[in-house]
């Protein structure tokens, strides 16, 4: 087996490694997180039905970017539904096995790199010819956007300009990270360039501003219910500490008196 294909099998590792636990550790911060306030964002959801048809809208549809600015909604969304649809599509790769047939469907999920790519270019723009935006972007915004910019061409390359890999030794290779049965990566470099920045944003992901996903289900302003004049609201280190809190009150108003 070739050197760069065991530095980028221990990549791979390394990077997921990073992900699993980095994820695991920003998911246990945000849960730990106290919410002291009753602070839903208005017009709110006044049950839990509610909550959960506001969160579909905004998970599935981006509802509030869409009120906030049409021309971002469509840069971003574009992207990320395109993102969900390559994803099943390279499926195929990493699938262990023998491939279910439905998978095999996916093959039209592949000029999702238009809009992905349509996307990326428009979000990039946005930062670059929008004064506001420009001025609280960060050297790592650009690095990010420009990366993926990357890892679209190369993959739209060996997609649509004939520069296909070896299919079979991408599918044992891919599928050789997930059953332990590691196998020689093709060797064209387009592959090799396409491949390499993706394990990098694996590692990156839970220490960058891509880390948002996980981060909307643990928002006060999106998963709480507005019933602040129905039902008290406590954080959970409030509901924890309540005896303690009323033990000190009684004592301060026996100070007083």
């Amino acid at each position: 087996m070739s050197l760069i294909s065991i530095f980028l099998i221990f990549l791979f590792y390394i990077s997921s490694l990073i992900f699993i636990s980095g994820l695991s550790y920003k998911i246990i911060q945000y849960w730990k997180t106290p919410a002291p306030l009753k602070i839903p964002i208005a017009p709110s959801a006044l049950d839990k039905k509610g909550v959960l048809l506001r969160y579909f809208r905004e998970i599935f549809l981006f509802a509030s970017l869409f009120k906030a600015n049409k021309w971002t909604w469509l840069f971003g969304w574009s992207f990320h539904l395109a993102l969900v649809l390559l994803f099943f599509r390279h499926l195929v790769y990493f699938w262990p096995g023998e491939v279910p047939l439905i998978l095999y469907k996916t093959e039209p999920f592949k000029y999702a790199a238009y809009p992905l790519i349509f996307g990326l270019l428009g979000l990039l723009g946005r930062r670059l010819f929008v004064d506001r935006v420009r001025y609280i972007s960060a050297p790592s915004d650009y690095l990010m956007l420009l990366v993926f910019i990357f890892i679209a061409s190369t993959g739209m390359i060996m997609t649509f300009a004939n520069n296909h890999p070896n299919i079979l030794m991408v599918k044992n290779f891919a599928s050789g990270l997930i059953t332990f049965k590691w196998s020689e990566l093709p060797g064209e470099i387009i592959f090799l360039l396409h491949i390499l920045p993706v394990f990098c944003i694996i590692a990156v992901f839970p220490i960058s501003k891509l880390l948002h996903a996980p981060g909307i289900f643990f928002a006060p302003t999106f998963n709480q219910v507005d019933n602040a004049r129905k039902k008290r609201h406590l954080s959970d280190w409030a509901s924890k500490n309540e005896d303690n809190l009323k033990i000190n009150l009684e004592s301060k108003n026996l100070k007083d008196e």
